[in-house]
């Protein structure tokens, strides 16, 4: 079980190593503008870091545009279309699942992508960020025909490239726990998926390439979920043990 020198000596080995850990900072379901992304943004501010914004396009609007506006080192991220389920009550929750028509799966990326590239034109990333993390299979292939050429989802990759001109890089810290009340999932299981991510890329049983991605929800954000935030920025400022990457340096794909 992971702690906070746990981390410190994972750091420590990779300097040893002779080599930078590399993360990012992803936050989903973006909409409209609330104080928890007031706070969202003063934290990135706090600590100068590059911030993808998973926005949800149905709910994105001007007002939105408006509270982004002169905002630097944020990048846009399609979320979905409305982030709105359609699988069956007996399988887990997916907006671009194999349950309806590929059809209408890619039309709805693309309606999601030009709707965000039109309230954004000057930080809209065509890198797609399925709801709940989950998307049939069959769309991977074809993201890129509907303007999409990034992919982010949880877990370690499986490839850089699922397939031609779609580039992926992932979540691999959530803060909050689902199942268990929609709170903080706590420090040691927090620090557990931190260290085990860093640690499977050091040893090559992962990707090293692939940038640890931390993954929050502001909207569902406890104090708990904040602090462990600032702590986590604050020990990953220290001497610079690692580097954080923005979404256009990670993805390299056409705005």
């Amino acid at each position: 079980m992971a702690d906070w020198p746990a981390l410190d000596a994972e750091l420590a080995a990779w300097r040893a190593a002779g080599v930078q850990p590399t993360f990012w900072w992803r936050d989903d379901d973006v909409g409209r503008p609330t104080a928890a992304l007031e706070r969202l943004l003063a934290l990135r501010d706090r600590h100068d870091l590059p911030l993808a914004l998973a926005a949800v396009p149905a709910d994105s609007g001007h007002e939105l545009a408006e509270a982004l506006t002169g905002r630097t080192g944020i990048s846009m991220l399609p979320h979905g279309l409305g982030h709105m389920n359609h699988a069956p009550e007996t399988e887990k929750k997916s907006e671009f699942g194999a349950h309806r028509p590929l059809f209408d799966l890619l039309a709805d990326v693309a309606t999601g992508w030009n709707r965000l590239r039109l309230l954004f034109p000057e930080t809209a990333l065509a890198v797609f960020v399925p709801p709940w993390n989950r998307l049939a299979p069959s769309l991977v292939p074809r993201l890129a025909a509907a303007g999409l050429h990034g992919l982010s989802r949880f877990g370690p990759r499986k490839a850089k490239t699922p397939s031609p001109g779609v580039v992926e890089c992932n979540a691999h810290l959530d803060l909050v726990d689902w199942h268990g009340g929609r709170v903080f999932a706590g420090e040691t299981a927090s620090l557990d998926a931190l260290v085990h991510h860093l640690a499977g890329r050091r040893t090559g049983l992962v990707d090293r390439d692939e940038a640890t991605g931390i993954m929050s929800h502001h909207l569902a954000h406890d104090p708990a979920c904040w602090a462990f935030l600032e702590r986590l920025f604050d020990r990953l400022a220290d001497d610079r043990p690692g580097h954080w990457l923005s979404a256009p340096e990670i993805f390299n794909v056409p705005a």
